[in-house]
């Protein structure tokens, strides 16, 4: 079943092994995501910083594995909603 964190700034999502499904794009100012197979902004990334588009609502990940943790770091302004598993 899939889980959601919605986010407005840099956070972990979930500590441990998963599985993340896409982003859903709620509203942005020049806002950037980067999201990373961590507890923190550290090494291994899962997708480098994606520069979101105006019109961008959702962007799909088709269930990439992560192993240590999911954590998101939004740049500018972003509300934007994980979906993981």
């Amino acid at each position: 079943m899939n889980k959601y964190k919605n986010i407005t700034a840099s956070t972990l999502i979930k500590t441990g092994s998963g599985t993340i499904e896409g982003v859903i794009i709620n509203s942005h100012s020049s806002g950037t995501l980067k999201l990373w197979d961590a507890v923190s902004a550290a090494v291994p990334v899962i997708c480098n910083t994606h520069t979101l588009t105006e019109g961008e609502r959702y962007i799909p990940l088709f269930g990439i594995s992560f192993n240590i943790g999911l954590y998101a770091t939004i740049g500018g302004t972003a509300d934007v909603t994980i979906v993981y598993r």
